[in-house]
């Protein structure tokens, strides 16, 4: 059992990679898009970011 848990860690650590990469990839292009709104868009990038690796880390803790 001790070996699932390292596979279930290991998912997690990749999914939420995974998801904050795509969050910063779709932020650089709504910047590129509109350079004005730069702020707004980096600050909810932000917050979804950390909202994900929070997740990710209670979800850690808990495999």
């Amino acid at each position: 059992m001790e070996g699932l848990n390292f596979v279930g860690a290991g998912l997690i650590v990749i999914g939420a990679g995974l998801g904050i990469g795509r969050i910063g990839g779709s932020a650089m292009d709504a910047i590129a898009r509109q350079p004005e709104a730069s702020g707004k868009i980096q600050t909810a990038m932000l917050i979804a970011a950390a909202l994900i690796e929070g997740i990710g880390f209670a979800a850690l803790f808990a495999a």
